[in-house]
């Protein structure tokens, strides 16, 4: 396949477009470099620029053809996006907007967009499944679920394929140690628990909320390794293209992406001990904005859909990878991902 990676040099993109070179596949990358790094596309075809300005994309997409286009353009900082509404909808939601635009009169009829698990909100089942109620709490959410609402009313209309992927939480890093997961500001559980193990506890580790309904009074969540998230991009795609030989009904398909089973912020702290040898010292602060108490997924439909399994299932070993990562630290300085030969 040749692939349109539109936000490629982020960190779950970044780790799909060296899955999908490993794989043989032909992939280019758009980013405007506004949270991704520039270093992780050397030696890839790479245009920084923003999927919203639509004069460079039409001209871009009018003088190549992909066989499908992935996107995972979007703000996702729920906190921020309490705070800064607008920035969210016109990024997540108006910038997509664009994107369709331009796919439609260039020809460009398969996308898989990147969604996540708080479109459900706050979930009313102990394991979420693709029916549960779509009722985001924070306009991170909400954007994302406006987006998937389009790609239903576009399949109809237009007859644009997609599938959208639920994200439960990403985490861990390529096992290769050459690519992690690095945002300014940090605001993901593991990479803060292993900066401040990095740190010789010189940086202290914040638990937001110690009252949730939970066993232990901390957030429960499914962990999912950002390899798999990968992995289940690529048989998106594929099941994608299939569409036609499979007289498949053109829609807006949505899977989720878990691992069925979710660890609370305590439990995963522990398994960070356990991984890196330290005791982990941390400070209980009040409850982030637009945080749910729970949220674990039903991952069944795309593993019989998909045909996606992921590899790994357990806490303790997406912590370590994601420790041999950080463990590399300050060496990766310039954050670069060594794609060079492709």
């Amino acid at each position: 396949m040749r692939i349109l990676v539109c936000g490629g040099a982020g960190y779950i993109g970044s780790h799909l477009v060296k899955y999908v070179l490993e794989k043989g596949h032909q992939v280019v990358v758009i980013d405007n470099l506004s949270t991704g790094h520039g270093q992780a596309v050397a030696g890839i075809e790479f245009h920084q620029a923003d999927v919203g300005d639509e004069g460079w994309l039409s001209s871009f997409l009018s003088s190549h053809h992909f066989d499908l286009v992935m996107h995972f353009c979007a703000y996702s900082l729920v906190g921020e996006s309490v705070e800064q509404p607008e920035k969210y909808f016109q990024n997540n939601v108006g910038n997509t907007l664009t994107l369709l635009k331009v796919m439609r009169a260039t020809g460009h009829d398969r996308l898989v967009f990147s969604s996540t698990a708080a479109i459900y909100g706050e979930p009313e089942a102990n394991i979420i499944s693709e029916s549960h109620p779509k009722q985001p709490i924070n306009p991170y959410g909400r954007s994302k679920w406006m987006v998937e609402q389009i790609l239903q009313d576009y399949a109809k209309a237009y007859g644009l394929r997609s599938v959208s992927l639920r994200y439960f939480n990403a985490a861990g890093a390529d096992p290769s140690a050459a690519i992690g997961e690095k945002h300014n500001p940090e605001t993901h559980l593991i990479p803060n628990i292993l900066k401040s193990v990095a740190s010789g506890g010189s940086l202290i580790l914040k638990l937001f909320g110690n009252n949730y309904p939970t066993p232990d009074g901390s957030c429960v969540r499914d962990y999912i390794h950002v390899n798999d998230l990968a992995s289940a991009h690529l048989l998106a795609g594929e099941y994608l293209l299939d569409a036609d030989t499979a007289e498949m009904p053109v829609k807006a398909y949505a899977f989720n992406l878990g691992v069925g089973k979710g660890f609370s912020v305590l439990e995963v702290i522990e398994a960070a001990s356990k991984v890196t040898g330290q005791n982990i010292t941390y400070e209980i602060c009040d409850r982030r904005p637009g945080d749910p108490a729970v949220l674990v997924a039903d991952p069944a439909q795309a593993r019989e859909v998909l045909g996606w399994k992921p590899e790994y299932t357990e806490i303790e070993s997406i912590i370590e990878t994601a420790w041999q990562w950080h463990k590399g630290g300050e060496k990766f300085k310039n954050y670069g991902y060594g794609y060079r030969g492709h």
